[in-house]
């Protein structure tokens, strides 16, 4: 079963406004409602936020008429506390690495997957009884694409002979990343995205300037915008120097790049050769609106066969962006190939 909806302009405590007819249908039907949901859509709508304040209001003993938790009683302030013992989360964790060269501050790496040792730690969760008599118990796998096959397959056992009064939710950037099989043991629920004239209001209600600009860099994701404020301050420097060109000094304007993510540093690098190829093919800027001058000037000195290669040449960085490579070397590198094409 899908359910879909369309975004209301009513503001319900705790979730987003866009949110607000998802919410209504999911409490009108809870009957039929699945013991699995899945919540796919876009990243930085809110995805996240909704299931977690689903999983407060399924365990609250004292939920309101439209299904919301209460906020005041023991299970809620047990959730807000992370301590509810109804409650799991599974999600990429951070593992200590190994000391460097006698260094005594850890590092940490950061997981990509959720691994098959935390799913199957979820049987004793599962085989016990509620807290509360009669109560829910609730697991929150997020993003729900981070399963590895082998995670995938024993999670998959579980949804086909589900434990009575538990329920899944499961949230997706990605559906097509997922096991057909695990998609189709869930409710599928189709995550709105809200509309630029809502999304522009709730921003500008929030206190965030130049929302019509960051809304377009983060592709209409206002959550997103709102979690990246220091960051899209910083980019203006990035933008400053892509608009040099030619005139580029790859070596030195690698470490802006970096800043505290390579992976970033690449993605604003991918955006703006993105809308100099948009330029020269439609006329048209996505990402960068108010940089549509510079943009035009450096599109009317590159070949387009440039451009797509050194976008092949970024994506493949992309894929490499959490090895421990030397990220200073590959981005001058990639830096000295942007520059070459003007």
């Amino acid at each position: 079963m899908t359910l879909q909806s369309t975004p209301s302009a009513a503001v319900p405590s705790g979730i987003y406004p866009w949110q607000n007819d998802v919410w209504r249908l999911l409490n009108i039907n809870k009957q039929s409602r699945a013991h699995a949901l899945l919540l796919h859509g876009r990243v930085g709508i809110g995805k996240y936020d909704f299931a977690r304040h689903l999983s407060q209001s399924l365990l609250c003993r004292s939920a309101d008429e439209h299904g919301h938790g209460c906020g005041v009683c023991s299970s809620c302030h047990w959730f807000n506390e992370e301590s509810h013992p109804d409650f799991r989360k599974l999600s990429p964790g951070q593992a200590p690495d190994a000391d460097e060269e006698g260094v005594s501050v850890k590092k940490t790496k950061k997981k990509t997957h959720i691994s098959v040792e935390q799913v199957r730690e979820l049987s004793d969760f599962l085989s016990m009884s509620s807290h509360l008599a009669g109560g829910a118990r609730v697991v929150l796998i997020h993003p729900s694409e981070a399963l590895n096959l082998a995670s995938a397959n024993a999670l998959l056992k579980t949804l086909e002979e589900p434990a009575d009064g538990v329920v899944f939710i499961l949230v997706a950037h990605h559906l097509q990343r997922l096991l057909p099989t695990i998609i189709s043991r869930c409710q599928k629920i189709h995550m709105p995205t809200p509309d630029d004239a809502l999304a522009l209001e709730w921003l500008q209600a929030q206190g965030v300037d130049n929302a019509v600009a960051q809304l377009a860099y983060w592709d209409g994701s206002p959550i997103r915008v709102l979690n990246e404020q220091v960051q899209f301050g910083q980019m203006k420097d990035i933008w400053r120097l892509l608009a040099q060109g030619r005139s580029l000094q790859a070596n030195a304007a690698a470490a802006s790049f970096i800043g505290d993510s390579v992976e970033m540093g690449l993605i604003a690098l991918q955006k703006w050769i993105y809308d100099i190829v948009a330029l020269k093919i439609t006329h048209n800027v996505h990402y960068h609106p108010l940089y549509k001058e510079p943009l035009q000037a450096l599109a009317n000195q590159a070949h387009l066969k440039d451009l797509f290669q050194l976008q092949k040449k970024i994506d493949e960085l992309r894929k490499l962006a959490l090895h421990p490579l030397n990220h200073d070397v590959q981005m001058e590198s990639v830096l000295l190939e942007y520059k070459n094409i003007f």
